[in-house]
């Protein structure tokens, strides 16, 4: 692992990543600091952890538009109203990797917002 300078919103961020990964952390870092940007210039949400939330919102919504096996897997969503049976298309699970990829990169965020105070 490496560790990787970058900024969000005017705020640096210190991260690790695999060495092979810089240049794909690098890519996801300019659009979370652009969604952020975004969201704060419109000048509605002043609270960094609530843009940091809106933008993993709106990157998320993104995401499963251009893929819809990303839409809400494995979340309440992916079921029938008052029950736990999934709706016929209902997203199939992530594989191992994407998962355990997912974890991580969730819990690099965690760790960056934890460590700037700003995680409630």
């Amino acid at each position: 692992m490496k560790q990787v300078e970058v900024q969000i919103m005017s705020q640096t961020y210190l991260l690790a990543c695999p060495v092979d990964g810089e240049e794909a952390l690098r890519e996801a870092v300019a659009k979370v600091d652009a969604a952020m940007c975004r969201i704060r210039d419109a000048g509605k949400v002043k609270a960094r952890d609530r843009i940091a939330v809106l933008a993993a919102l709106n990157i998320a919504f993104d995401a499963s538009h251009r893929d819809p096996s990303l839409a809400f897997r494995n979340s309440s969503f992916g079921t029938a109203e008052g029950g736990d049976t999934p709706t016929a298309d209902a997203a199939p699970a992530l594989s191992a990797e994407a998962d355990e990829a997912l974890r991580r990169l969730i819990a690099r965020i965690d760790g960056a917002l934890a460590a700037d105070d700003q995680l409630l």
